[in-house]
């Protein structure tokens, strides 16, 4: 378990400045907003700020001020940051994101989940953090190797929370993190004392009966669920079908790799005309940076492909469940996520809900849209684990 320390060389980074400057855009329709994806005129400015505004390497020392470590488990690389809370009995917690995502989304929660006594909040509440970076992405990858699931990654995290010396710990995630949480959970029963979710896909019953007396919310949300199948999971197909074809473009075009990342912050954020409405644009430029410099645009999309059941159409059945937990779980609804869950249907596919939160703002990367609601709801949980 080796210390990690961001060390971009300048070359990397002059190369980036030169493709971006000599980017090859494309013409679009005229007046469809993102209806058809992203708008040349924003990207054409984003991208121009990404050249000329944005400081890697402000970024970098910041990014650097955490501490970051690597080890290898199962034949790949994982990278982490571990950040110790000064509370003798703090709760040790594995974060996990998803895709597009990173260590980077969690920044402004760590002070406050680790060293609550100094933000403000009750030292009983604080956390030890560990943030793993899911294999193939950025610092941990590209792995090399086929093989990298779901149920792999969940392995390799119970491998590195045994590591870390932590008997008994809460796992919490979204998006990939929400399965992989859940994953955790299956498999380490014996230290795992919760599961606390900002995300969870849950799909009709094939009973139209079932369907009968939901609230108009709920509708709302099958709304959203049906808008995503339709128009949003285009990305989610080709990952899970054809991510080395998509790979060469993302590795060879800047422009395209921030295409790729920011529609979603767009899509699934509580954004209004623009991603920066619900993200700071500092920080989701460091996540394509990341992606851009580690070349892992290819290597995170296989996760797709290795999770999907190649004998279902369906490239998202996976996230339906059950899951037979046994140990509480705890879910944070945030409404402009890509498709909220209905919560008659979610405790059929994880009947250990012991905690549910319906907050009125927010989307997809909580941590990092609203971090103090994001915080609060993990403390509250893992306070109803507490005897």
């Amino acid at each position: 378990m080796q210390p990690f320390r961001i060390e971009i060389p300048q070359a990397a980074l002059d190369d980036l400045d030169r493709r971006l400057e000599n980017t090859r855009w494309p013409e679009e329709v005229p007046d469809v907003g993102w209806a058809r994806g992203v708008p040349v005129g924003y990207l054409q400015e984003l991208a121009e700020y990404w050249r000329t505004e944005f400081d890697w390497r402000a970024m970098e020392r910041r990014l650097n001020e955490l501490p970051q470590f690597t080890t290898e488990i199962d034949g790949t690389t994982i990278h982490y940051v571990h950040v110790t809370s000064p509370e003798p009995d703090a709760t040790p917690l594995i974060l996990t994101h998803g895709w597009p995502g990173s260590f980077v989304e969690f920044l402004d929660v760590i002070g406050p989940l680790t060293d609550p006594r100094a933000h403000g909040g009750d030292p009983a509440d604080a956390f030890h953090v560990v943030i793993p970076s899911i294999p193939g992405f950025g610092f941990s990858g590209p792995t090399g190797a086929a093989g990298w699931d779901v149920d792999r990654v969940a392995r390799a995290w119970k491998e590195l929370m045994a590591r870390l010396g932590y008997s008994s710990y809460v796992a919490q995630g979204g998006d990939w993190g929400l399965l992989i949480s859940l994953e955790l959970g299956l498999i380490d029963p014996e230290h795992v004392k919760g599961v606390h979710l900002n995300m969870l896909v849950t799909f009709p019953p094939p009973d139209p009966a079932e369907m009968a007396g939901l609230t108009p919310r709920d509708q709302q949300r099958l709304g959203q669920l049906m808008n995503f199948d339709l128009e949003q999971s285009g990305y989610m197909k080709i990952q899970a079908t054809r991510p080395q074809t998509l790979a060469y473009g993302l590795t060879d075009s800047p422009v395209g790799q921030l295409a790729w990342v920011v529609e979603k912050y767009k899509e699934w954020t509580d954004s209004h005309l623009v991603p920066e409405d619900a993200v700071d644009r500092d920080r989701m430029l460091a996540i394509v940076t990341i992606f851009w410099l580690t070349a892992t645009a290819g290597s995170s999309a296989q996760l797709y492909y290795e999770s999907t059941d190649r004998t279902d159409p369906n490239v998202a059945a996976r996230w339906a469940g059950p899951w037979p937990l046994t140990m509480p779980a705890g879910v944070a609804v945030f409404p402009h996520d890509a498709a909220p869950p209905i919560r008659r249907f979610a405790e059929r596919v994880l009947p250990t809900i012991t905690h549910w939160t319906e907050f009125e703002r927010g989307g997809h990367f909580a941590a990092f849209e609203e971090p103090d609601l994001f915080v609060s709801d993990i403390r509250t949980f893992v306070r109803s684990l507490k005897p």
